[in-house]
């Protein structure tokens, strides 16, 4: 079972499928959002992620030594604790979804900047357009009685999670679904000790709210599952490209689902952001080798989804 190989034949198909389910991530966190607080959500999403992971587990467990293990610690508190914790909080405080997810797409962008040997003018240029959408964006949230705190909580999740990539590429992780059960276990002990330390863990006997978790545990999985599979086989460019298309599609997914309004700052910053694709499509691949994996590659795939 748990070498069971999963394909989508076509390429056009398993790139949509990647950006509305990433997408959905951030739909989900809005979703729960709605139906209880984020700790009581995050720590029973992450309890039903590591039951369905426990096939995997044993191996992993099996084959990482004590260092292994404490880095996997690590990678779990920094690219999944405080990634989806700052994400699902920034939910809570009012941040729409699609401004969520535009931080979140500037993640890869980051990871190349602060890895690449040689970054040519284009590259810095998208990595300037994207942040420019990212703050004429902010703008717009802010001008709609989002504050600034609220606003800090994206973006501490996303240089949370570029810390967890970056810490990725000093060590090799297990095979993506060893690594994933490994990451569940470690991040559901630490959402339910920090619930119940707070009283929030019963759970509400809600259907929105066990919706909210079933969602959320089959967006982590499918996203992970599905960033690394078109990391492998239509490789690593291709599948940081596509993220930037992400939140476009959350902010039109969220507006009729959640009744959030779509104001002009906002696809104006959505449209700039994603200009940035075509200035970066190529600064995935580390210079000098084709076929490496770029730091939004397999190792990072294990840990960027929501």
């Amino acid at each position: 079972m748990p070498n069971r190989q999963w394909t989508i034949a076509s390429p056009q198909v398993r790139g949509l499928a990647l950006v509305v389910v990433w997408s959905s991530g951030f739909v989900g966190a809005e979703l729960g959002a709605r139906h209880a607080g984020p700790d009581t959500l995050l720590a029973w999403r992450f309890l039903a992620t590591a039951v369905l992971l426990l096939p995997w587990l044993r191996p992993a467990l099996a084959h990482l030594d004590r260092r292994g293990r404490i880095h996997q610690g690590v990678l779990a508190l920094l690219s999944q604790c405080l990634y989806l914790g700052g994400t699902y909080w920034a939910a809570a405080a009012g941040v729409p979804a699609g401004t969520s997810a535009l931080i979140a797409s500037l993640q890869p962008a980051l990871v190349i900047f602060l890895s690449s040997r040689r970054l040519r003018p284009r590259h810095l240029a998208g990595l300037a357009l994207g942040t420019g959408g990212v703050m004429l964006t902010a703008v717009g949230d802010l001008r709609a009685g989002v504050t600034i705190a609220a606003l800090v909580l994206p973006l501490a999740a996303m240089l949370s999670l570029t810390a967890g990539t970056m810490l990725q590429e000093r060590r090799p992780s297990p095979p993506l679904m060893q690594t994933l059960a490994v990451q569940a276990l470690i991040s559901a002990a630490f959402f339910t000790v920090y619930t119940a330390a707070a009283g929030n863990l019963a759970p509400p006997m809600t259907a929105g709210f066990w919706a909210a978790v079933a969602w959320g545990t089959a967006a982590g999985i499918g996203s992970y599952g599905l960033y690394y599979l078109i990391t492998s086989r239509d490789g690593a460019s291709r599948a940081s490209t596509l993220l930037y298309l992400t939140p476009a599609t959350t902010a039109l997914w969220a507006a009729p689902m959640f009744g959030q309004p779509i104001r002009g700052l906002t696809v104006l910053g959505l449209l700039i952001s994603a200009s940035a694709v075509f200035l970066l499509r190529d600064a995935a691949v580390r210079p000098g080798n084709p076929g490496a994996s770029s730091p939004a590659g397999p190792g990072a795939a294990a840990k960027i989804p929501l």
